[in-house]
């Protein structure tokens, strides 16, 4: 288990102004999780995964790695602590020189493993790579090189692997493959794996549970699906909206409704038919989340002050989940 407990981060340069990049930092990461830090550009995000293993050292606050607080142990306790905490980047940070299966030896070179070419060919063939062991990254696509990465973190068998914005320098569908590469990482070895990102589609697509940074602190934080259906802050409707409204229809009242199964069409048929109101869908969603659907649905009324006092009252009767919000809210 994660824990991050009151961590700031502070920033000094050399005329004495100092920038707050983390403030009061609390978050709690369990075994066996799959969590995403999402942000804009410049929230932090980088810097809180980099205080986990030390490669940042935070200015206040505590990191505890299964109850040992990493920011108060020796030089040499820290360098066992790390072997357990591994790390992939955006870059992948291969050696040219090195051939794939070299690269990832390298780590176990570090540590005197003598059974590290046997350890590394066959990380190689569980991240799908077995046929590259004599290529060099040059003859790898970017896909590749990260699964190759992948492999040479995993050399010490951590208990958790920190990942920077690990596809953010790969096409969609590399990106897939490698996130996909992330989950079954998580279920054979019992992995953790806490995913940094500025794409919410990343953090949607494999994390059980995601945390929102924002002006150096955390906006919201909690299951994935509850992050999903119920985004609170600015900050959190841009990250899952962007791009999938028209801002040029601010100001309108909208009725959100919050699904969770395969129950968006009959909810929608059965509120026309049964209220006999007329609407027009804004904007529908469902994403699979840990194995089930959730699903969310904006939609105007065309007579918005006739019509929505019988809507709450079916709604409020079906227990169907909704919110009234307003288009200027999600921008």
């Amino acid at each position: 288990m994660i824990q991050i407990r009151n961590l700031s981060k502070i920033y000094e340069n050399s005329r004495g102004e100092r920038a707050e990049v983390l403030k009061n930092i609390d978050l709690t990461i369990e075994d066996g999780d799959i969590y995403g830090i999402v942000g804009l550009s410049g929230a932090g995000k980088s810097t809180l995964v980099r205080c986990i293993n030390l490669l940042e050292r935070p200015t206040s606050g505590a990191v505890y790695l299964n109850g040992e607080d990493v920011t108060k142990v020796s030089s040499s306790r820290l360098r066992v602590l790390r072997r357990r905490v591994a790390m992939i980047f955006q870059q992948f940070n291969l050696l040219s020189q090195r051939t794939v299966l070299q690269n990832v030896e390298l780590a176990g070179e570090l540590y005197g493993d003598k059974n590290r070419t046997r350890k590394a060919a066959e990380l190689l063939k569980s991240v799908g790579l077995g046929d590259k062991l004599s290529a060099y990254p040059s003859q790898l696509s970017g896909g590749q090189q990260q699964r190759v990465a992948v492999a040479r973190a995993l050399m010490s068998e951590p208990e958790v692997l920190l990942c920077d914005e690990p596809t953010s320098a790969l096409d969609p569908d590399t990106a897939r493959s490698v996130l996909s590469l992330l989950k079954r990482l998580n279920e054979e070895l019992r992995l953790t794996v806490v995913i940094i990102s500025h794409q919410m589609s990343v953090i949607e697509a494999v994390c059980n549970k995601a945390a929102i940074l924002s002006g150096a602190g955390i906006e919201a934080q909690g299951d994935l699906r509850d992050v999903f259906l119920s985004p609170r802050s600015a900050v959190a409707k841009r990250l899952i909206y962007a791009g999938k409204i028209d801002a040029a229809a601010k100001g309108e009242t909208l009725v959100k409704l919050m699904f969770e199964g395969d129950t968006e069409a009959p909810v929608i048929t059965n509120i026309i038919r049964d209220c006999n109101v007329s609407l027009s869908v804004f904007y529908a969603e469902t994403k699979r989340i840990a194995g089930r659907v959730y699903g969310q649905a904006m939609f105007r009324l065309q007579n918005y002050a006739e019509e929505i006092a019988k809507l709450r009252a079916y709604l409020k009767k079906t227990g169907v989940r909704y919110e009234e919000v307003t288009t200027d809210e999600l921008f």
